[in-house]
């Protein structure tokens, strides 16, 4: 069983297939930052928006989470 945990855990560290999916999430959280940082009026949008989300989630969390 060691040896199979062995080859698993390389075949792991080898694989890159999600490496492009992370890319595409870093590039896509600096524009956002960008977009918060220097557009006026997208700040108080983006907390509006994950207010409302975060109501959402606290009132399905109580409902019977």
């Amino acid at each position: 069983m060691n040896i199979q945990f062995k080859q698993w855990w390389g075949e792991f560290l080898r694989d890159e297939e999600g490496a492009s999916g992370i890319e595409y999430a870093l590039i896509a959280a600096m524009v956002a930052v960008a977009l918060v940082a220097f557009v006026p009026g997208i700040s108080s949008a983006v907390r509006s928006i994950f207010g409302e989300i975060q109501d959402v989630l606290t009132t399905s969390a109580g409902a019977g989470g």
